[in-house]
C-alpha cells in the first residue's frame, strides 16, 4: 500500500507532527498587550497636541504581535498596522509597519528589557519606561544624532492602558 503524501502512518512518531512553538523571547513583549490611550506633545507645544489609540494583541499561534495604531498629530491622522516578530538569528524583534502615510512598509525594531522599552527605525528612536504597576508607558521619540527634529521624530508621549486584551 502506498503511503499518502503529507501523512504520517507511524502513530509513535507524533513528535515529528507537533506544531512549532513561539520563541521564548517573545514573552518579553507580553507587557505591551492591551488597548492603550495615547497622549503627547511636540516640543513646541505647551499642551497635549497628540492623541491616539493603540491596540496590541497576539496573532493566532503567538509568533507575531500586531499593533493597530491611530494617532492624530498636528492636523494629520496617521493609521498603521505593525507586525512584530522575533528573529532568532539576529536576536532582535523586527517589525514591518504599514501606514496610510507611505505605500511601502517601514522597517522598525523593538527591545523590551524589564521596565524599559526601545522602539526604533532609521532616523529616530523611542525610549520609554513602564510604570511600577505596568498600566502606563511614558517616553519619547528622538531623532538620531545628525537628524533634523520633526513632529514625527521629536515628541513625548504617555500610553495609558484602558483594556487588557487576552491573547
Amino acid at each position: 500500500m502506498a503511503k499518502k503524501k503529507g501523512t504520517n502512518s507511524n502513530p509513535s512518531s507524533s513528535k515529528n507532527s507537533e506544531l512549532p512553538k513561539p520563541h521564548p523571547a517573545l514573552k518579553r513583549l507580553e507587557r505591551l498587550v492591551g488597548t492603550w490611550k495615547l497622549t503627547g506633545r511636540t516640543f513646541d507645544s505647551r499642551a497635549d497636541n497628540i492623541r491616539g489609540k493603540v491596540t496590541i494583541e497576539w496573532l493566532p499561534g503567538g509568533f507575531f504581535l500586531q499593533l493597530r495604531v491611530t494617532i492624530r498629530m498636528e492636523g494629520l491622522e496617521v493609521q498603521s498596522l505593525e507586525i512584530v516578530g522575533y528573529d532568532a538569528k539576529a536576536k532582535n524583534f523586527s517589525a514591518n509597519v504599514f501606514s496610510n502615510m507611505d505605500g511601502a512598509p517601514a522597517k522598525y525594531y523593538w527591545q523590551v528589557k524589564g521596565d524599559r522599552v526601545t522602539h526604533w527605525t532609521k532616523g529616530s528612536r523611542y525610549t520609554g519606561t513602564f510604570s511600577k504597576e505596568g498600566q502606563m508607558l511614558s517616553g519619547g521619540w528622538r531623532p538620531e544624532k545628525g537628524q533634523k527634529d520633526t513632529a514625527g521624530s521629536a515628541y513625548d508621549a504617555v500610553m495609558t492602558r484602558v483594556k487588557v486584551n487576552k491573547g
